[in-house]
Protein backbone atom coordinates (compact mmCIF):
# COMPACT_ATOMS: atom_id res chain seq x y z
CA UNK A 1 0.00 0.00 0.00
CA UNK A 2 1.38 3.35 -0.79
CA UNK A 3 0.73 6.88 0.91
CA UNK A 4 -0.34 9.28 -1.60
CA UNK A 5 1.40 12.99 -0.84
CA UNK A 6 -1.60 15.34 -1.33
CA UNK A 7 -0.57 18.77 -3.09
CA UNK A 8 -0.23 21.72 -1.05
CA UNK A 9 -2.25 25.10 -1.96
CA UNK A 10 0.92 26.83 -3.06
CA UNK A 11 2.40 24.57 -5.28
CA UNK A 12 4.18 24.85 -8.25
CA UNK A 13 1.42 22.97 -11.63
CA UNK A 14 -0.96 22.13 -8.69
CA UNK A 15 -3.87 21.59 -11.31
CA UNK A 16 -2.05 18.43 -12.84
CA UNK A 17 -2.27 16.69 -9.22
CA UNK A 18 -6.03 17.51 -8.43
CA UNK A 19 -7.26 16.17 -11.49
CA UNK A 20 -5.36 12.93 -10.71
CA UNK A 21 -7.22 12.67 -7.35
CA UNK A 22 -9.91 10.76 -6.60
CA UNK A 23 -12.85 12.46 -4.57
CA UNK A 24 -11.98 10.58 -1.12
CA UNK A 25 -8.77 12.11 -1.91
CA UNK A 26 -10.11 15.61 -2.43
CA UNK A 27 -12.06 15.55 0.57
CA UNK A 28 -8.63 15.18 2.61
CA UNK A 29 -7.32 18.22 1.29
CA UNK A 30 -7.18 21.06 3.96
CA UNK A 31 -8.10 23.44 1.57
CA UNK A 32 -11.34 24.48 -0.32
CA UNK A 33 -11.45 22.89 -3.75
CA UNK A 34 -14.40 23.99 -6.10
CA UNK A 35 -14.12 22.58 -9.96
CA UNK A 36 -15.84 23.52 -13.17
CA UNK A 37 -16.03 22.74 -16.57
CA UNK A 38 -16.41 24.90 -19.22
CA UNK A 39 -20.09 26.17 -18.89
CA UNK A 40 -19.27 26.60 -15.40
CA UNK A 41 -21.04 23.63 -13.84
CA UNK A 42 -19.21 22.30 -10.45
CA UNK A 43 -17.90 18.93 -11.13
CA UNK A 44 -15.86 18.86 -8.14
CA UNK A 45 -16.48 20.25 -4.18
CA UNK A 46 -14.52 18.80 -1.87
CA UNK A 47 -15.37 18.67 2.10
CA UNK A 48 -13.37 21.21 3.42
CA UNK A 49 -15.04 23.64 1.23
CA UNK A 50 -18.75 22.07 1.98
CA UNK A 51 -18.37 22.43 5.23
CA UNK A 52 -16.57 26.11 5.52
CA UNK A 53 -18.96 27.06 2.91
CA UNK A 54 -21.84 25.50 4.51
CA UNK A 55 -23.42 24.17 1.03
CA UNK A 56 -24.35 20.25 0.42
CA UNK A 57 -22.57 18.51 -2.74
CA UNK A 58 -25.76 17.70 -3.53
CA UNK A 59 -26.62 21.60 -3.97
CA UNK A 60 -23.69 22.34 -5.38
CA UNK A 61 -22.66 19.45 -7.85
CA UNK A 62 -23.84 19.97 -11.52
CA UNK A 63 -24.76 23.77 -10.54
CA UNK A 64 -23.90 27.33 -12.26
CA UNK A 65 -20.53 27.99 -10.04
CA UNK A 66 -21.09 32.22 -10.60
CA UNK A 67 -24.89 32.35 -10.82
CA UNK A 68 -26.12 29.70 -8.15
CA UNK A 69 -23.25 28.46 -5.85
CA UNK A 70 -20.95 31.71 -5.63
CA UNK A 71 -22.65 34.82 -6.66
CA UNK A 72 -20.09 36.60 -4.84
CA UNK A 73 -17.65 35.59 -7.11
CA UNK A 74 -19.37 36.47 -10.47
CA UNK A 75 -17.03 39.68 -10.98
CA UNK A 76 -13.63 41.00 -12.81
CA UNK A 77 -11.32 39.73 -9.77
CA UNK A 78 -12.57 35.98 -10.24
CA UNK A 79 -15.20 35.30 -12.98
CA UNK A 80 -13.89 37.90 -15.38
CA UNK A 81 -9.99 36.34 -14.99
CA UNK A 82 -11.86 33.02 -16.32
CA UNK A 83 -13.51 34.19 -19.23
CA UNK A 84 -10.33 36.85 -20.34
CA UNK A 85 -7.88 33.83 -19.73
CA UNK A 86 -10.38 31.58 -21.79
CA UNK A 87 -10.86 33.86 -24.83
CA UNK A 88 -6.66 34.56 -25.00
CA UNK A 89 -6.11 31.04 -25.01
CA UNK A 90 -3.84 31.53 -21.91
CA UNK A 91 -3.02 29.60 -19.05
CA UNK A 92 -4.31 31.39 -15.51
CA UNK A 93 -2.69 30.86 -12.34
CA UNK A 94 -2.86 33.66 -9.85
CA UNK A 95 -3.30 34.49 -6.36
CA UNK A 96 -6.43 36.47 -4.93
CA UNK A 97 -6.72 37.71 -1.43
CA UNK A 98 -11.03 37.93 -1.05
CA UNK A 99 -13.83 38.38 1.03
CA UNK A 100 -16.56 36.11 1.20
CA UNK A 101 -19.88 37.61 1.79
CA UNK A 102 -22.79 35.70 0.59
CA UNK A 103 -23.92 33.22 2.83
CA UNK A 104 -22.12 34.12 5.75
CA UNK A 105 -20.55 37.14 7.36
CA UNK A 106 -17.36 38.01 5.70
CA UNK A 107 -14.52 35.91 5.82
CA UNK A 108 -11.35 36.81 4.71
CA UNK A 109 -9.91 33.90 1.90
CA UNK A 110 -6.67 33.54 -0.38
CA UNK A 111 -7.95 32.42 -3.48
CA UNK A 112 -5.84 30.56 -6.57
CA UNK A 113 -7.86 30.47 -9.77
CA UNK A 114 -6.84 27.73 -12.28
CA UNK A 115 -7.49 27.41 -16.04
CA UNK A 116 -5.39 26.86 -19.26
CA UNK A 117 -6.28 25.86 -22.71
CA UNK A 118 -5.49 22.08 -22.21
CA UNK A 119 -7.60 22.06 -19.38
CA UNK A 120 -10.94 20.36 -19.21
CA UNK A 121 -11.52 21.05 -15.17
CA UNK A 122 -10.84 24.84 -13.97
CA UNK A 123 -10.63 25.13 -10.35
CA UNK A 124 -11.14 28.08 -7.44
CA UNK A 125 -9.05 26.89 -4.68
CA UNK A 126 -9.79 28.18 -1.28
CA UNK A 127 -7.89 29.00 1.67
CA UNK A 128 -9.09 30.17 4.92
CA UNK A 129 -5.85 30.14 7.00
CA UNK A 130 -3.65 32.56 8.01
Amino acid sequence: MTHQVLPEFDQPDIAAALDALTPEDLDQLPFGVIGFDQETLVCKYNAEESRMAGLAPERVLAAPLFTAVAPCMNNFMVAQRFDDAIAQGSRLDVFVDYVFTLRMRPSKVRLRLLAAPDMSTRYVLVSRRG
